[in-house]
Order: C-alpha cells, then sequence, then structure tokens
C-alpha cells in the first residue's frame, strides 16, 4: 500500500462550505456566500466527485467561490491547520510502515493500490470513500483525529480497505464489514500496538464478530494449540471442541475467508456459547 498525502485546496473549501461549520467565522463565511452568490453555491456541490476522480487536474467550470473562499484570511488559518494534520499523520505513516505493511499483507493476503489522501481539517471529522466513475487515481478525504496518532492511522487504513471491499458481496455487507473490522481495527492495530484491541469496534457488530472469531484464529494461521494464547490476548472464549478446524483457511485471501464465512453463516451465527472472559 502506497499512500500519497496531500493537502487539495479545491476539497478543502468543498468540505468547509458543504460539511458542518467548525466555527462561528467559517458559518458566518459560508452563510455571506449563500446569500451574495447561490447560484454558484449550488453549482458548486456536484464538484465533489469531479475532484475525486482527478484532484491534480481538477478545473471547475466556475472558480468563483473557490477565489473567494481562498482569499479570505480565515481559510489561510484553516488550510495551515491541514498541513500540520497532514505533516503529523505523515510522520506516524513514515514512521510505521515498515512494521506495517508486512503485517497489513500477512493478514489481508492482498495488494491494495496506491492511493491518494486528500486530507482536510481534522475539525471537520470528515472521511470520504467516494468512488468516482471513471475516477484516474484511488482517492480518499480523511479528516478524523484521535489524540493516539496510531489509532489515526489504523482508522486511516480501515477506511482504504472498506472503500476497496465498499462492493463486494453487497448482500452481505454485515459479514463484510464484520470481517474488515477484525482484519484492521482488531488484530492490525493489536499487531502494531502490541496490545489486544478486539474489544472495539461497532457495538452493533460485536455478536457477528464474536461468531466469526473461532473461524478468523484459523484463517490467522492459529493452530489448536495455539487457540488458547489468542482467547486470553483477546478476552474471547470459546470451547473448540464445537469446532471443525478448518486447515485451509490459513492459505486464502481475505476475499476467499469472506466468502467462507457467507457460505457457512448458518452454521457459524447459530453456535452461542462465545462469551467474555
Amino acid at each position: 500500500m502506497n499512500l500519497k498525502f496531500v493537502v487539495n485546496d479545491y476539497i478543502l473549501v468543498w468540505n468547509l462550505l458543504f460539511q458542518a461549520s467548525i466555527s462561528e467565522r467559517i458559518h458566518t463565511f459560508k452563510q455571506k456566500m449563500w446569500i451574495n452568490y447561490k447560484r454558484q453555491y449550488n453549482d458548486t456541490f456536484k464538484d465533489n466527485a469531479l475532484i475525486l476522480r482527478d484532484p491534480k487536474n481538477f478545473i471547475p467550470d466556475d472558480d468563483t467561490i473557490y477565489n473567494i473562499a481562498m482569499e479570505n484570511e480565515t481559510f489561510e488559518q484553516v488550510h495551515k491547520a491541514t498541513e500540520k494534520f497532514r505533516l503529523e499523520i505523515l510522520k506516524t505513516w513514515d514512521e510505521n510502515k515498515k512494521k506495517a505493511l508486512p503485517e497489513l499483507k500477512d493478514i489481508l493476503r492482498i495488494d491494495i493500490k496506491p492511493y491518494y489522501v486528500l486530507v482536510v481539517d481534522p475539525r471537520l471529522d470528515v472521511i470520504d470513500k467516494t468512488v468516482p466513475k471513471g475516477g484516474k487515481v484511488n482517492t480518499i478525504v480523511f479528516g478524523k483525529k484521535s489524540n493516539d496518532s496510531l489509532k489515526t492511522m489504523v482508522e486511516l487504513v480501515y477506511e482504504i480497505l472498506r472503500r476497496e471491499l465498499k462492493n463486494y458481496q453487497e448482500e452481505y455487507k454485515e459479514i463484510v464489514q464484520a470481517v474488515i473490522e477484525l482484519a484492521i481495527l482488531n488484530e492490525f492495530h493489536t499487531r502494531i500496538s502490541k496490545n489486544s484491541h478486539y474489544l472495539t469496534g461497532d457495538p452493533s457488530l460485536k455478536f457477528l464478530k464474536r461468531q466469526i472469531y473461532p473461524y478468523w484464529l484459523m484463517y490467522l494461521g492459529a493452530t489448536p494449540e495455539d487457540m488458547l494464547s489468542y482467547m486470553m490476548r483477546d478476552k474471547i472464549a470459546f470451547d473448540l471442541d464445537h469446532y471443525t478446524y478448518e486447515r485451509q483457511l490459513s492459505k486464502v485471501d481475505i476475499y476467499t475467508f469472506i466468502d467462507f464465512c457467507i457460505k457457512n453463516q448458518k452454521h457459524i451465527v447459530k453456535i452461542n456459547e462465545l462469551e467474555i472472559i
């Protein structure tokens, strides 16, 4: 996975205009723009997908709104805050990618295409995984920050994988989402932080993830003898005697594992002996 972190002025302006206001000054500015340039403001809304299609070469049909916004003193302050956030993420990624990338490949067993990470002010609290038609590059808009820089990086990788699998097995999106969480928010985060994060994620997926967990350990290559140490690590218990050890899972990729869960979901989900230690 090759990530390029970029501050794109057009996508930054677009998000300032169409996401929730991050300050009173931004809110006042947006109101004035709406009153004075209502038609141009409305027309600008469609630009989001166009920017994401080819952010480096995007040229607006009408740059009135963009020019006014970029000349505003408040935008300069937001731009500085965004650039600071970009450097923080870049530093964390550069410091950890030598360790993180092999772990990610070991967990997913697939190659993820290069991505442009279009960084916006983290006060926007926004992540945009829009997949534009005819996109020339893979893009994700990221403006979400945690007090833990490593957690911010994990969140970014998680959202990229969600984008990669966005249209995969759409009929079974809960299973897909549960496996993505197990892969990134749980196992990947656990490996790079050396602390278990298996009790984190979407609460609505907690039960499903616990049902999949024994097979997930088989996918990771844990032998029956290893299972107890994993259970102790992650504070999730199950009776191994109730499961057929699926040795072949350790040799498949994340897509095939999802397919396995879907194919065997009636058997997997009906098991209810799992409990938190």
